[in-house]
């Protein structure tokens, strides 16, 4: 799903490679994120894996409840991922 309204904004490269990391060791993390219908979501997820599609870059993850979400990396408004690798 792309979400048309709003260009997307690439973030930071040092941070997309802290995403990577995370995924590669399958660190849970805390995040906040806003959905392309306006919905803020905060909660604890499995980060699985990064996905581009039409210039737009995704995180694909799994919530502890097993719901799966695709995360626009720039409507991610909070995260611990830098805590969390460097952990």
């Amino acid at each position: 799903m792309t979400d048309d309204i709003e260009p997307y904004k690439p973030i930071a490269c040092g941070l997309y490679s802290e995403y990577e990391l995370a995924i590669m060791r399958r660190i849970h993390l805390r995040l906040g994120w806003v959905d392309a219908q306006g919905q803020q979501y905060i909660g604890n997820v499995l980060p699985l894996d990064l996905q581009t599609r039409e210039r737009v870059e995704y995180l694909l993850v799994r919530a502890i409840d097993g719901a799966r979400h695709e995360i626009r990396l720039d409507k991610i408004i909070s995260s611990n991922v830098r805590e969390a690798v460097a952990q």
